[in-house]
Order: structure tokens, then C-alpha cells, then sequence
């Protein structure tokens, strides 16, 4: 099986990367990999559809980084026709390229649907991911999992929505990733309000939302795998976030702290709520951001963390990740019909 990575861009990774770890688990599999950027797509006269990938030299990789300065210093970029690709894995986070690259944001959704017209599995479904461009698609999950929210660009409306909460709101944009610009605000009344929206709305729509005090604990980063909660020798991927001290967010790079988390039936709940259209939606892998029984944020595109879930745990998720997309692969080359690239995105 060889399976293509669809990034941002090849300078932009990092060993540390879940992305790394899922492309070092594939060839600890046997399989081949490589990856692919937004310039890298061809669509022919002929209409048969190119990829130009970059391909690791041949060998035997047990770390991250040996395999990552490999691919960097010695890759070979290579002609790939879609028949010689299995897998297309959209990792790419398109907030990233929205202001600098706007070309580029949507390059993995739109050639997705062409690989997958093209016999190609491609997860996510690139159909499901188009509805997934921001944090709009959030609002489009049962009620009872997400927190009181606004979104609007007028600042009155934002101030008469945190006048109405209590305990304060949090600030982001609609569009965005990574804990940039996102903001706690206590009060209408906060001196930095006008400061923090002129900075923020300058990216379009915001989104403010019910400050949830369990907050301050942190959050769960809980990663689901075709529609349910991954799980791999008998261990939930999942782990929580703590801020570090004087920081609302909790991500990593910001300095968050990485904790077992403990799994309850209330997270349980959470996850079984928002099943039927993650699966619906082709959803293969996706990590969702839990406080107590709400869901501050749904990550389709790259959810990372699997690499530090799998430290903390001693447990290969990504192994348990490439295994399931090599019983993809099996069924669509053994099922009776042609299953569509969403029914095969989520089995």
C-alpha cells in the first residue's frame, strides 16, 4: 500500500508531528509513503490526475527524526499516477495558508475529490472536510455538547452577549487554528476589549463563547477513528491539557502540559453525540477538545497529539491508525459494489 501525506508544506513539519509518526508507523508496516504539498497536483489533457510527491530514500527507520532529515535532505520527488497511490491523507491545515496562500488553502479538498472520483481512498472525506473550512461547522452539532455561543463581527453584539454571561466569555476567530488569537474575556467593561477585537476581527467573523470554569483543569484532547473512540490495546487515545500558568489555552505549544486523562461515561456521552454526523460527514480521524461535558473544539483537518498520546501511554495509536486503512484498502478491493470514498472513509 502506499500511502500519499497531503501537508502545507514539506519545511513546515516537524518530526515531533503526528504526521511524522503516522508516516513512520507506515513503513515500520512494509508500506510505502509519500508527500504531497498544494503545487504538487497535475490534472492532465487527458484528464488523468498527477501527483508529483516527494518520497523518501529507501530503508529501515526507527526514529522520527532520522526519517524526517532523510526525506528533507535526500527525498526524490516522483511522478505518481493516481492508480499508484492507495491512501491520500489530507493533513493539512488550511488557516495556515488562508492569508499568505489563499490558493493554496483549499488545494487538498478540491484534488481530494478527484483522487477519490479516481479510485483513490481519501480521509478525511474531502466533501466532509469542505464543510469543515472553519468553525461554523461546529454549530452544526446537537446543542446539548456545546457551549452558549455568538458568532458576529459587530462588536455590540459581542459586547451584549458577554454582558448576558456570567463567568465570562472566551474570544476566537470563526477561522483559525492552534489557539491563535483566542482570548478570555471577563467582562463588557474590560479595558483591553477594543484592543483584543480590532487584533482579532481584522480575520473576519469571531466566534464568542461561554467561558466554562473546568476550564482552568484543562481540556481532553480525545481522538475518535471512524466514528469511535480510538482505542489500541486496550487504551482510549486520548489525553489532557493543562495550561501553563497565566494561559487560557491549553495547546501544547503553548505551553501545555500533558496529562493522563481520566475517560468518563459523561466523555463517553460526548462522543457518542457527535457520531452520527462525523460518520455521515466521512470523518475518519478527528480529535475533539472536551471540558466537562461540552466540546470547546472539533479538529478534522490534522488533529495532532497521537505521538504524545502514544509517549505518555506506551501504546502505538498511529500503528492502530495505518492498520485501519489497510483494512480500507481490503475492502474496497474485495466488496461486492463500488463503495463511495465517504462510505469507505468512515468503515
Amino acid at each position: 500500500m502506499r500511502i500519499a501525506f497531503f501537508v502545507n508544506s514539506i519545511e513546515g513539519e516537524s518530526p515531533a508531528y503526528t504526521t511524522t509518526t503516522l508516516a513512520l508507523a507506515a513503513l515500520m508496516r512494509g508500506h510505502e509513503i509519500c508527500y504531497v504539498t498544494p503545487e504538487d497536483f497535475v490534472l492532465c489533457p487527458d484528464d488523468s490526475l498527477i501527483i508529483r510527491a516527494l518520497t523518501p530514500p529507501s530503508g529501515k527507520y526507527k526514529k522520527a527524526e532520522t526519517f524526517f532529515k532523510a526525506l528533507q535532505s535526500e527525498g526524490e520527488t516522483r511522478r505518481l499516477a493516481t492508480d499508484e497511490i492507495d491512501v491520500l491523507f489530507l493533513r493539512n491545515d488550511p488557516s495556515l495558508d488562508a492569508s499568505e496562500r489563499p490558493w493554496a488553502a483549499h488545494v487538498g479538498t478540491l484534488f481530494g475529490r478527484l483522487a477519490a472520483a479516481r479510485g483513490v481512498v481519501v480521509v478525511n472525506d474531502p466533501d466532509g472536510l469542505a464543510k469543515a473550512q472553519n468553525k461554523l461547522y461546529f454549530q452544526d452539532f446537537p446543542h446539548a455538547v456545546r457551549p452558549e455561543t455568538l458568532i458576529a463581527k459587530s462588536i455590540d453584539e459581542i459586547r451584549d452577549f458577554i454582558q448576558a454571561q456570567k463567568k465570562g466569555v472566551i474570544v476566537k476567530p470563526l477561522q483559525g487554528s492552534g489557539g491563535k488569537h483566542v482570548f478570555k474575556i471577563a467582562s463588557p467593561g474590560d479595558a483591553n476589549l477594543n484592543q483584543i477585537f480590532e487584533a482579532v476581527s481584522g480575520e473576519g467573523y469571531l466566534i464568542a463563547q461561554r467561558y466554562l470554569p473546568e476550564a482552568t483543569e484543562g481540556d481532553i484532547r480525545f481522538f475518535l477513528m471512524n466514528g469511535r473512540p480510538l482505542m489500541h490495546e486496550g487504551k482510549y487515545a486520548a489525553f489532557r491539557r493543562i495550561p501553563a500558568d497565566g494561559e487560557t489555552r491549553s495547546n501544547v505549544h503553548r505551553g501545555g502540559t500533558v496529562v493522563q486523562a481520566e475517560i468518563t461515561d459523561a466523555v463517553l456521552a460526548v462522543a457518542d453525540a457527535v457520531r452520527p454526523k462525523l460518520m455521515q460527514d466521512g470523518m475518519f480521524l478527528v480529535g475533539l477538545d472536551i471540558v466537562g461535558d461540552k466540546i470547546l473544539e472539533i479538529n478534522t483537518f490534522t488533529p495532532g497529539g497521537l505521538n504524545n498520546v502514544s509517549e505518555l501511554l506506551g501504546v502505538s495509536f498511529c500503528d492502530a491508525v495505518i492498520a485501519a486503512l489497510e483494512e480500507k484498502i481490503t475492502i474496497r478491493d474485495g466488496y461486492g459494489r463500488q463503495l463511495s470514498n465517504r462510505e469507505l472513509a468512515t468503515l
